[in-house]
């Protein structure tokens, strides 16, 4: 059997398998399937051997070939689910959602179904979690058996603490305190707030800071600088710190001259002002007899003294700076205002006249002076007062020390009262029409608040014995 298989193998010798696509299977596609030829191979020659090998070749080709052709579809359509039968063809189904194990390892739902999409244990479980909302912890009992027991810290006290202020950083915390007391007033609110701040060794060092900046700030500023040590000697300083506060501003004299000319005489009326508030000893100024080398610290002291010396003849020292601003009483401020007008009426010194004004530190309030002015006008019987008074508030208006806006609510306040102003002064319609047409034509007030002045009705009457003439009211 085995001399007929050779015999037959060299009358028709077999190509290699690596070119059997040209020489054994030459295939058409027809309707998705192939019609094989095959020339060179019988199927019937002596025996299936040969048979057999030829169809399995053909086979492997076949699927090998649909597989290309698999992979070619699914690439431009990934969507379909093809597939091979078990024969090579394909086979087309219906599209399958892929699935990945690394999706279903990160999903939080249910593994059966159930649940309401609620978190685990109620939010109190997982890593890195509070435990569960509205749930109150009890202290933990501690354990004396414990190696890190340590029986002293069970009596410790746990406190917040505030580092005291060095230099650098009191100028910066402390300054905006003071500055801001200036526009308030409140000493209750600079204690609050300095008794909240570690002062340390920098508590003496608040009168001077105090000091210093009144010195250059206004006349009001040092008034009320001297109410804030007052205040705050007993409750956050001693009597001490203002000691030795007072001490330094006695030995810085010489630099703050530079800034300030009159600081040794401001610095004399500040010691004056302190022993008397009983800030200061009455034997502070003694203790520096024969002692000062400084001739700037030697003046504020003589200043100081000469100021004590005169407090017992009847000189109040409380009221040696003045109450400017918005400290003073309205009555005060009134009483004040009629008092520059009478002095100005009577030297004409308009320059001292705004001067004065500019130092009660009341520009809100300036209206009442327009006011006054008018009303002293209507009061007065003489051209004088007319005329200097319209002077005064033009020179007034152009150094924009009295506003347009303060200038109107004057003119309109006595427009207002001019009716209770005409029962005691008569002749009060006519003078207030001639004031407010010369400063119009001044150029005090605008064209708007002179049509606003009012004018009294004239009344026409025909007397009995007149024959019959209209008669005008005569002022």
């Amino acid at each position: 059997m085995a001399a007929d298989c050779e015999a037959w193998l060299n009358a028709n010798p077999v190509e290699e398998v690596g070119d059997l696509s040209d020489s054994i299977v030459s295939g058409e596609e027809d309707n998705g399937g192939f019609i094989i030829s095959n020339k060179n191979i019988n199927n019937e020659i002596n025996g299936n051997w040969v048979a057999s090998s030829s169809n399995s070749i053909h086979e492997a080709r076949l699927k090998a070939k649909a597989k290309r052709r698999l992979r070619k579809n699914s690439s431009r359509d990934s969507g379909r689910g093809d597939s091979l039968s078990d024969n090579g063809d394909v086979v087309r189904g219906t599209s399958v959602a892929p699935t990945s194990p690394k999706s279903k390892l990160l999903d939080r739902k249910s593994r059966l179904g159930k649940g309401r999409g609620l978190p685990k244990k109620g939010g109190a479980g997982g890593k890195g979690v509070w435990g569960r909302s509205g749930e109150v912890y009890e202290p933990e009992a501690v354990d004396e058996r414990d190696p890190n027991y340590d029986e002293d810290q069970e009596n410790c006290v746990y406190e917040t603490v505030v580092p005291p202020l060095d230099e650098r950083d009191f100028e910066k915390t402390v300054t905006p305190i003071v500055q801001e007391y200036f526009e308030h007033g409140d000493t209750n609110e600079v204690a609050e707030l300095l008794a909240e701040l570690n002062l340390g060794p920098m508590r003496s060092v608040v009168p001077s800071l105090a000091v210093a900046l009144a010195l250059e700030a206004k006349a009001s500023h040092r008034e009320l600088t001297s109410r804030l040590l007052a205040d705050l000697c007993g409750p956050v300083l001693s009597h001490s710190d203002m000691e030795k506060s007072f001490d330094k501003l006695l030995r810085e004299l010489p630099d703050l001259v530079l800034d300030t000319p009159g600081a040794a005489q401001l610095v004399g009326q500040f010691i004056a002002r302190a022993v008397s508030d009983q800030i200061l000893s009455k034997t502070y100024i003694e203790g520096y007899k024969g002692k000062v080398d400084c001739e700037y610290a030697r003046a504020a002291l003589d200043r100081a003294a000469v100021l004590l010396k005169m407090s017992m003849g009847g000189l109040r020292i409380d009221s040696q700076w003045g109450t400017g601003g918005g400290q003073q009483p309205v009555i005060q401020l009134i009483k004040e205002m009629n008092l520059l007008l009478k002095e100005y009426i009577l030297s004409g010194d308009s320059k001292e006249a705004e001067r004065c004004l500019r130092d009660l530190e009341v520009p809100h309030f300036h209206h009442e002076f327009v006011y006054e002015a008018i009303v002293m006008v209507l009061e007065s019987n003489g051209e004088k007062t007319f005329k200097m008074v319209l002077q005064l508030l033009k020179s007034l208006s152009v150094s924009s020390i009295i506003t347009v806006d303060q200038m109107r609510r004057g003119y309109q306040r006595v427009y207002m009262d001019i009716a209770e102003i005409n029962i005691d002064v008569p002749r009060a319609y006519f003078i207030l029409e001639q004031f407010v047409d010369k400063s119009f034509g001044m150029g005090i007030i605008d064209v708007k608040l002179r049509d606003l002045c009012p004018c009294r009705g004239r009344k026409r009457y025909v007397s009995e014995g007149d024959g019959g003439v209209v008669k005008l009211e005569s002022y």
